[in-house]
């Protein structure tokens, strides 16, 4: 069995490589190749995956669908022709394909469209979307523009040209984030399978922790909260400025109540340098680590780490302020509260983070710096809500071990094949 893996952005491309990692667990491995349609495949090479087919780097970083300038940008950086040629590529796979031997697009409506152009049979990981953007249990949310209300109208967050693609002959799975849009697409007679979301794989903790880098205030109960600016530059440095604001507030007001401790998870993509300068210019002082380890700092009845060790901040951290997208649902998934401000983008911009609050439901409350010392203490004092959050986003995100679970679904759609 040959697999070519197409996906269509950098949390694509991790979520991808969970899958083929699990695929290179079976007992009689699949031949894997992939095609990041943005970016060059950093994460595919580094862990041994082969690059087929041609891949550059745009200008946009992979943000093109969010703003009409970044299209521009991107089509003056060659996207057309990049485009074409990797639509080339996938049919020249297709003509060297063996019966058995699948296309797995990771991703969006893109590498869909990719996977069904090339002819051959393929599979489908829906990351993007979600029904409850739409809904949740209960019923329908409201809906405002006329995009909301066509995807309203007909019944499911996949549109109707998107189910078009998942209903043709040549499509033999699909693989929604959640059970709720599984159970949509089940009902319309379309191949998908309720697996989990790998996003939730390879979040254990390392062991490292930071409880003994506090101020020394005993006395008091520990508040850990974790702050998730996001992966990419500028926008991060921007959504660190804004982060900051809302824990100086914290430590103004709080302090006297809760030894606080906060963990900053600084992404691979992320220089220290602005971060630290920032903080300096904030009052926190640096008294140990460096750019290559934990970065340790302390104010006044406060910590703040600086550290690349995401894991263990997701699971130590009683709560996050989080403006980051892949992360902030990686927290939710375990069961815990986000409190996010919209920033100026081209992420994290207002409307990402109101259909953010959508995605992921009660755990996420869109708050103002200026309120959030409210809300994080409406939330304390509230032991139910903390229970229903702690549901919820274990019900809207899954259970860890989807990437070894889809894996063995698609071992099996061969198998199926080899027996006709």
């Amino acid at each position: 069995m040959k697999l070519l893996c197409i996906s269509n952005g950098h949390g694509e491309d991790a979520i991808a490589l969970r899958i083929l990692q699990a695929l290179q667990q079976q007992s009689q491995p699949p031949e894997i190749a992939a095609l990041p349609i943005v970016g060059e495949g950093q994460l595919y090479r580094q862990h041994g995956i082969p690059i087929f087919g041609p891949v550059q780097a745009m200008p946009s970083g992979g943000f093109v669908y969010m703003d009409g300038r970044e299209l521009v940008r991107d089509l003056r950086g060659g996207l057309l022709t990049l485009t074409l040629a990797q639509l080339k590529a996938v049919k020249q796979w297709r003509a060297k394909s063996q019966p058995g031997d699948l296309l797995l697009a990771v991703g969006d409506i893109v590498p869909l469209l990719y996977a069904w152009y090339s002819g051959a049979d393929y599979a489908f990981v829906g990351t993007a979307k979600s029904d409850y953007y739409l809904r949740d249990e209960q019923g329908w949310l409201p809906r405002h523009s006329w995009l909301e209300r066509l995807e309203n109208w007909s019944g499911s967050v996949y549109l109707p040209w998107e189910r078009w693609l998942m209903g043709r002959p040549h499509c033999k799975a699909i693989f929604p984030r959640d059970r709720l849009t599984a159970m949509g697409l089940r009902r319309r007679q379309l191949p998908a399978f309720d697996l989990g979301n790998p996003m939730m794989d390879g979040l254990e903790a390392t062991g490292i922790s930071w409880t003994a880098d506090l101020p020394s205030l005993e006395d008091l109960p520990q508040l850990t909260l974790l702050l998730l600016p996001g992966s990419r530059p500028p926008e991060a440095y921007e959504n660190w400025q804004i982060l900051l604001q809302a824990v100086s507030t914290l430590i103004a007001i709080l302090g006297n109540r809760y030894r606080l401790l906060f963990l900053a998870a600084v992404a691979p993509q992320l220089q220290r340098q602005p971060l630290q300068q920032e903080l300096t210019a904030r009052g926190w002082r640096l008294v140990d680590g460096s750019e290559q380890l934990d970065q340790k700092f302390e104010q006044y009845r406060g910590g703040l780490v600086l550290t690349s060790a995401f894991n263990d901040c997701l699971q130590q951290a009683d709560l996050a302020l989080g403006m980051a997208g892949t992360a902030t649902e990686q927290f939710v998934g375990l069961g815990k509260p986000v409190f996010s401000f919209a920033g100026a983008g081209p992420q994290f911009t207002p409307r990402f983070a109101e259909a953010q609050t959508r995605l992921l439901g009660a755990s996420v409350t869109l708050t103002e710096p200026a309120d959030l010392v409210k809300a994080i203490e409406l939330l304390l004092h509230d032991p139910d809500r903390l229970q229903i959050i702690q549901a919820n986003g274990k019900q809207r995100m899954g259970s860890p071990g989807a990437a070894a679970r889809i894996a063995a679904c698609l071992m099996q759609l061969d198998a199926a094949v080899n027996l006709i």
